[in-house]
């Protein structure tokens, strides 16, 4: 009998709807039958292909009720919330149809002896492991960009929203994507992990924490497959002394509290320098008190349940774990009675090295206030990470701040004055323990394509 997943409301913890896991028969059935319209689908011209990415845009829009309450159901988002999601997944499709031509175009370059030819080829069928949190954004972000160079994409995505999995397919079937082109599996870990090897497929990207990109990572570098890895991270948001405080609290508490706090670039270290704190410190703590959790189908709702048991387990045990080191919990810290996988905006003061909300990514609403002398102290503070995905300077002195992001800041993307996630004209990624290469901005649809070098004499 084949085993089977069962998904679950977290705002109920009642069940959804119960999934039966492919063989791995079925599972390689899928990779061969992706490769096979792979060789169809990299003949069709860049400019029809952009088209049907436009379509896929379309219907995403005209179905963005639909798609965000199935979010909700499936891992708790605020319903406010999901038309965010679900409108950038729509700009990234008009994104990569307007500009393909101009990323994955043809260039030209003389050299001795004559003259050479560079072309952006498709690879193949390109594996893509993709988690709960963003379930529409984190599938379209790679699979768009994919799709638009030629490749033949499969989808493992999460498990308790495999919902949205098989509703993107069904749409991207719609909007004129050939069969096979994009295609989901419902598989486990081990069988997952298997299919890297498989020789049909040529590439894998995993949006996920750094265990996981590490397990991917290296068995990805052991088949010698070309990999990208979007990993964790615990972002940091310095508030200087010429900071607008009001504007730098409005902006971090939104940038801790979106999503339900379970954001990769969310908004996580509070470093603020000794001159403003006291002021800081007053108005974030007042602003996040006022933020209660709810019901995520209530439109007013601003803080929904954590997606699974599971991981508002870990959370607590972080924090429990920070506060045992020395951690002051100013706000919130108590696992909350009832149904659900709710959890309380969170405040922890004295944070220091070696504490869990200083090592660790977060991933909830809880926030780490850390009290620093200066501007050279925040900055060193800010870089004190495993982790370089975002991060964040708040200045009266922008063109000072924006040097700061650009020369100081040891990580792939920094906000100036503002809380801002993922734009689609952007790169987007990390270094160091956040992972390697990048996605949006046409950087995406280079990633996995062969850079081919034509050399014609004469």
């Amino acid at each position: 009998m084949a085993a089977t997943y069962q998904t679950v409301n977290p705002a109920t913890g009642e069940p959804i709807s119960s999934y039966e896991l492919m063989s791995d028969a079925i599972a390689d059935a899928r990779v061969e039958a992706a490769h096979r319209a792979f060789e169809q689908w990299r003949t069709t011209p860049l400019a029809e292909r952009s088209e049907i990415v436009r379509r896929i845009g379309t219907l995403i829009r005209e179905r963005s009720d639909d798609f965000a309450r199935l979010m909700t159901r499936e891992m708790g988002k605020p319903i406010a919330q999901g038309g965010g999601e679900i409108g950038l997944c729509a700009a990234i499709c008009d994104y990569s149809a307007d500009n393909a031509a101009s990323v994955l175009g043809d260039e030209q370059r003389a050299f001795d002896g004559g003259q050479g030819l560079i072309t952006y080829q498709p690879l193949g069928v390109i594996l893509g492991i993709q988690p709960w949190n963003f379930p529409m954004y984190q599938v379209v972000r790679y699979a768009i960009a994919c799709i638009t160079a030629g490749n033949a994409v499969l989808l493992k995505h999460a498990p308790n929203v495999w919902g949205m999995a098989l509703a993107l397919e069904a749409l991207f079937i719609e909007a004129g994507l050939p069969e096979g082109v994009f295609s989901v599996l419902l598989t486990d870990n081990a069988q997952t992990e298997r299919l890297i090897g498989h020789d049909k497929v040529r590439g894998v990207t995993l949006t996920g924490s750094t265990a996981a990109g590490r397990a991917v990572g290296a068995k990805a570098g052991e088949c010698l497959k070309k990999s990208v890895l979007e990993l964790g991270s615990n972002d940091a948001y310095m508030v200087l002394a010429d900071a607008d405080i009001d504007a730098a609290v409005a902006n971090c508490v939104q940038g801790r509290i979106y999503n339900s706090g379970q954001t990769c670039i969310a908004a996580k270290r509070f470093i603020v320098v000794d001159a403003v704190y006291d002021e800081f410190r007053a108005k974030f703590a007042e602003q996040l008190a006022a933020i209660e959790y709810g019901d995520p189908t209530d439109p007013n709702t601003q803080l929904g349940p954590l997606a699974r048991a599971d991981l508002r387990e870990t959370l607590h045990d972080q924090v429990m774990r920070s506060i045992a080191a020395g951690a002051r919990c100013a706000l919130g810290g108590e696992l909350p009675e009832g149904p659900g996988f709710f959890y309380p905006v969170t405040l922890l003061e004295d944070i220091a090295p070696g504490m869990a909300a200083w090592e660790e990514e977060l991933f909830g609403p809880v926030a780490a206030l850390i009290r620093v002398a200066d501007e050279a102290e925040a900055i060193r503070v800010a870089n004190d990470s495993r982790f370089g995905l975002g991060g964040g300077v708040f200045s009266g002195d922008t063109p000072r701040a924006t040097a700061i992001a650009r020369d100081l800041f040891d990580t792939g993307m920094v906000n100036v004055n503002g809380y801002n996630m993922a734009q689609a004209e952007l790169p987007f990624g990390g270094v160091k323990d956040s992972g390697y290469g990048r996605e949006h901005g046409g950087f995406g649809m280079r990633e996995f394509v062969n850079i081919k070098s034509v050399m014609i004499a004469g």
